[in-house]
């Protein structure tokens, strides 16, 4: 049975950093594709960024290009984001998915199966 659970969420100021955890089981890192989707409130829910660990494959969305960064531990089957120089427009809730054909990145929201309930990071001062 595939699980996802993201922790790691919390408040930060402006300019601070947060790293999230996203623990995968029923399944193995090298194998599938892990993305990070997040979603602010009243808007839709947006890519972040994605890995592949087996073929050592990262994709960032623009949001996140030069300020987080992904990375995967294939032992312990966790993927981690973590988040530098967080900006108010970062708050919403950050969800980890991947999906049975998820064999590379980026990965769609549409071709998730399945999704993490999410950790919510809130920046603010």
């Amino acid at each position: 049975q595939v699980q996802l659970v993201e922790s790691g969420g919390g408040l930060a100021q402006p300019g601070g950093s947060l790293r999230l955890s996203c623990a995968a089981s029923g399944f193995t890192l090298n194998w599938n594709a892990i993305g990070w989707f997040r979603q602010a409130p009243g808007k839709e829910r947006e890519r972040v960024s994605c890995i592949k660990s087996g073929d050592g494959i990262t994709w960032y969305a623009d949001i996140a290009k030069g300020r987080f960064t992904i990375s995967g531990d294939n032992v312990k089957n966790i993927v981690y984001l973590e988040m530098d120089g967080l900006k108010p427009e970062d708050t919403a809730t950050y969800y980890c998915a991947t999906g049975q054909f998820a064999s590379s990145c980026p990965v769609g929201a549409h071709g998730m199966d399945y999704w993490g309930k999410g950790t919510l990071v809130t920046v603010s001062s």
